[in-house]
C-alpha cells in the first residue's frame, strides 16, 4: 500500500511542477473592482544575475469584465533607483466575444508578455508596480471602478 502511495504522489508532484517558473504572485482586488489609483506592486528579490528571464502579467476576470480589451501601465524599477515604465494594452477577448484567457467556470486566467528574454542584473530588490489605465471610447477620464478584475499578479519564468 505505502508503494502505491509513494507512487501516485511522486506522479502528481511531477506532474504539477514546472520548473521554468521561478516567481509568480497573485494580489486580489477588493470586489473583484480594480480602482484606478489602486497600484499593485509586487516585490522581486533573490534573483539569478546572469539568467535570462520571461515575465508575465497575469489577470483573473469573471463575466462582469465588460470589455475586448485592457491598457496596463507596467512600472519595474530596480534596485538602484532606476525605473523603466511601459503602457501595455492586450486583447482579453476574439472578435465574437469568446475570452482568450483559460479556464472553466466563470473565471478566466491570461497570461500576458510583459518582457522577454531579460536579465536582471543588479543584486537586491527590484519592484513591479501595475496599473489599469482604461477608458470608456471618446472620455478622457479615465474608468475609476474597473469591474470584472478579480486578481492582479505576475509570472517570472526562465528563458528557453
Amino acid at each position: 500500500m505505502a508503494k502505491y502511495l509513494f507512487c501516485f504522489l511522486s506522479i502528481v508532484l511531477f506532474v504539477s511542477c514546472d520548473s521554468s517558473i521561478v516567481k509568480s504572485e497573485y494580489k486580489t482586488t477588493p470586489d473583484g473592482s480594480w480602482d484606478k489609483d489602486n497600484i499593485l506592486e509586487f516585490q522581486i528579490a533573490a534573483l539569478d544575475s546572469t539568467q535570462q528571464y520571461d515575465i508575465f502579467i497575469n489577470l483573473r476576470n469573471d463575466e462582469k469584465y465588460a470589455f475586448s480589451n485592457i491598457f496596463l501601465i507596467a512600472e519595474l524599477q530596480y534596485p538602484d533607483g532606476a525605473s523603466v515604465k511601459d503602457t501595455l494594452e492586450y486583447e482579453m477577448t476574439l472578435p465574437d466575444g469568446n475570452w482568450l484567457g483559460k479556464g472553466s467556470g466563470s473565471i478566466k486566467e491570461s497570461k500576458l508578455w510583459y518582457k522577454e528574454n531579460i536579465t536582471l542584473p543588479l543584486e537586491g530588490v527590484y519592484n513591479l508596480k501595475i496599473s489599469h489605465a482604461m477608458r470608456k471610447s471618446g472620455r478622457v477620464e479615465g474608468i475609476i471602478d474597473l469591474e470584472g478584475i478579480t486578481d492582479v499578479g505576475y509570472q517570472i519564468e526562465k528563458h528557453n
